[in-house]
């Protein structure tokens, strides 16, 4: 597949998918925001995924010049339409997501990162609510991310003073999972990203399932949950193997089944 405004390679089961309107900090198009939903689906066949951005920001968020006339953009429609199955190609995936914030993450920015499973920033990198600059509350999951990741409190004051973030200071408050030396940066990127290739991914499959759905489960709903996914982990082949591999004092070799 030709993408006109992404770049996407595969290498040793890891899919990187980097945004690719550095000219314009990466921001949302309609066209971008089709090709990253069929791009992120298309990446669920491998066994890591990497969103990453080009140039100095990693996205800018939703490009207000996209829309002929803003008077004609329906907002409502664009983020049922579009922003719902690019967040949900993340979300779904049976395979880890691994954000890679190189700069700046604004606005739907911002929470297409906090979608993924897991953040990695480089420590010159920002996260920005700009939401209300233009009159509008926080979307593309932001509302739902941002409570359950920093608390009510942080939440409220990181929408509504719209003030930047910083990626140490997102990592301190458990927004990301870490922030990292600007020049260490894509080489902890690409060894997280092997790491997690060569994992269970019928696990980590299940353990997102289990996660992402816990705050909306009581406890014993959760329980039941985690024992039917455990049960089919249980009776896996990379279960076997990693018991095998502990006792045997050697590395697992996991194949996903």
């Amino acid at each position: 597949m030709v993408y006109q405004t992404l770049k996407v390679t595969e290498a040793d089961g890891v899919a990187t998918i980097t945004l690719n309107r550095p000219d314009i900090m990466n921001a949302l198009s309609r066209q971008m925001r089709a090709e990253l939903t069929q791009a992120l689906r298309a990446a669920h066949a491998q066994r890591c995924i990497v969103l990453a951005g080009a140039g100095r920001a990693f996205c800018s968020g939703q490009d207000l010049t996209d829309a002929q006339a803003l008077g004609a953009f329906d907002v409502e429609a664009t983020l049922r339409d579009e922003y719902e199955p690019m967040l949900r190609a993340i979300t779904d995936a049976p395979v880890p997501v691994i954000a890679a914030v190189n700069g700046v993450a604004a606005g739907a920015g911002a929470n297409l990162a906090l979608a993924c499973d897991v953040v990695i920033a480089a420590e010159s990198a920002s996260f920005i609510q700009a939401f209300t600059r233009i009159g509008l509350i926080p979307d593309a999951g932001g509302t739902y991310s941002l409570p359950r990741q920093i608390g009510m409190a942080r939440a409220m004051g990181a929408t509504l003073f719209a003030e930047k973030i910083s990626a140490r200071q997102a990592a301190d408050w458990g927004m990301i999972w870490e922030a990292v030396p600007d020049a260490e940066f894509p080489a902890v990127v690409a060894a997280r990203a092997a790491t997690l290739a060569m994992g269970p991914t019928l696990a980590y499959a299940a353990l997102k399932t289990a996660l992402r759905g816990s705050f909306e489960r009581d406890m014993p709903a959760q329980l039941a949950l985690e024992a039917r996914l455990q049960g089919k982990c249980g009776a896996s082949d990379d279960f076997r193997e990693g018991v095998a591999a502990f006792l045997g004092k050697r590395p697992p070799a996991f194949t996903g089944r």
